[in-house]
């Protein structure tokens, strides 16, 4: 974006982005029909009225933003940033644009993004309560890593909980993830995830269809959820209340043609409610990776590896002894621990142990990173296996 012809492009971009009465499907209808901005701000009233949705006070709103090729100073000082800090504008007519996106009813633009790659495709996204359960958390954490590891992008939008989950899961496995803000890309929220913002640019990539400094207003973040599920094959969703931001995006997604997928959860849990609506309205149950990636089989020969279903699955206790070095009777109760509590008394006769050998197994197995303890002496797996 250093040469001058860029910057003029860019420039009718944002330019005809801000008139009023354009919308995003409006915006669409009208480059297809002349090709670009530039050709748009520059046809005459009779061509731009034969554009459905057009009217007199658009095509006089079009003919008023650009003059001899002035242009409104909002428009020069977003131009100026998206240059200064370094952003990539990707547009519908760019080659990086996600093909899956241009489908939609109302497709942005153009998005700005920022980060290493912007080669979307084949994309999955992960969404859900910002006040997860360490289940869910696990759950998606690990669902990232093994899309990732697939070749797939894990796509999200950077919440507390499980979106961030999904995004440290596909980083630890090495695989690209996109984030979708809901405010422009100077402005990082929630702040608390600065550094993944970072970690997810500085190899997969950070995107927005806001102006660069527009903050998290809470109507941007419906609009966002379209991006999520319209740049994606399918949503999937782990753990969500019943009013929640994640089944608007399970919502939209279903409407795009796209999967839904849903995580099961406790029935008793508040938290897997809406996970549990959208499984009796007809998601797919994801109990693992495979669940998700047999729904795009067609896809391997695009994947980095094949899917984990063509693959011999390891059992649980091959998993642990080669993973971690179990002895027999730490593996043991291992595989007998489950996301949910149980507790130290149902665990020792399900073992046969006594307390006492129990609990120092139990110790090391949460060094370890592999249990959990609850209050009242209850333990489950974290997933991490």
């Amino acid at each position: 974006m250093n040469q001058p012809a860029d910057i003029n492009h860019l420039l009718f971009w944002i330019a005809l982005r801000k008139v009023p009465g354009i919308g995003n499907r409006t915006f669409k209808l009208l480059v297809d029909r002349f090709g670009d901005p530039q050709r748009v701000c520059a046809a005459d009233a009779g061509a731009l009225l034969s554009v459905e949705g057009m009217n007199p006070a658009m095509v006089k709103a079009i003919h008023a933003t650009v003059r001899a090729g002035r242009f409104p100073d909002s428009v020069k000082r977003e131009c100026d940033l998206v240059i200064r800090r370094g952003y990539r504008p990707v547009t519908l007519l760019d080659a990086e644009y996600p093909d899956l996106l241009r489908e939609i009813h109302d497709p942005p633009p153009y998005l700005y993004a920022h980060g290493r790659c912007f080669v979307f495709s084949p994309a999955v996204a992960v969404v859900g309560s910002r006040n997860p359960t360490r289940y869910g958390f696990s759950m998606a954490r690990r669902l990232g890593a093994d899309l990732a590891a697939r070749g797939f992008w894990v796509v999200s939008g950077m919440a507390t909980g499980i979106d961030t989950a999904a995004h440290q899961g596909a980083l630890s496995a090495g695989g690209k993830t996109a984030a979708v803000l809901g405010s422009g890309l100077a402005v990082i929220y929630p702040p608390e995830n600065r550094k993944l913002y970072h970690d997810i640019a500085a190899s997969g990539a950070v995107l927005s269809e806001l102006p660069v400094m527009a903050p998290p207003n809470a109507y941007n973040f419906p609009a966002r959820n379209r991006i999520i599920s319209g740049m994606t094959l399918g949503t999937v969703v782990v753990e969500a209340a019943q009013k929640s931001g994640s089944l608007i995006t399970a919502r939209l997604a279903g409407e795009q043609g796209r999967d839904v997928f849903a995580v099961p959860g406790s029935i008793t849990s508040c938290k897997s409610a809406g996970a549990h609506s959208l499984l009796k309205q007809g998601a797919k149950l994801v109990e693992r990776v495979d669940d998700i990636i047999e729904e795009f089989i067609h896809l391997a020969g695009r994947l980095s590896c094949r899917p984990a279903c063509m693959q011999d699955e390891p059992s649980p206790n091959d998993r642990a002894d080669a993973s971690m070095d179990l002895t027999d009777d730490e593996s043991d109760v291992y595989c007998r621990l489950e996301p949910y509590p149980v507790h130290i008394d149902d665990l020792a006769q399900q073992t046969g142990m006594n307390t006492v050998d129990l609990l120092v197994i139990l110790l090391k197995l949460e060094l370890m990173g592999l249990v959990i303890q609850a209050p009242g002496k209850f333990f489950m797996s974290s997933g991490e296996i």
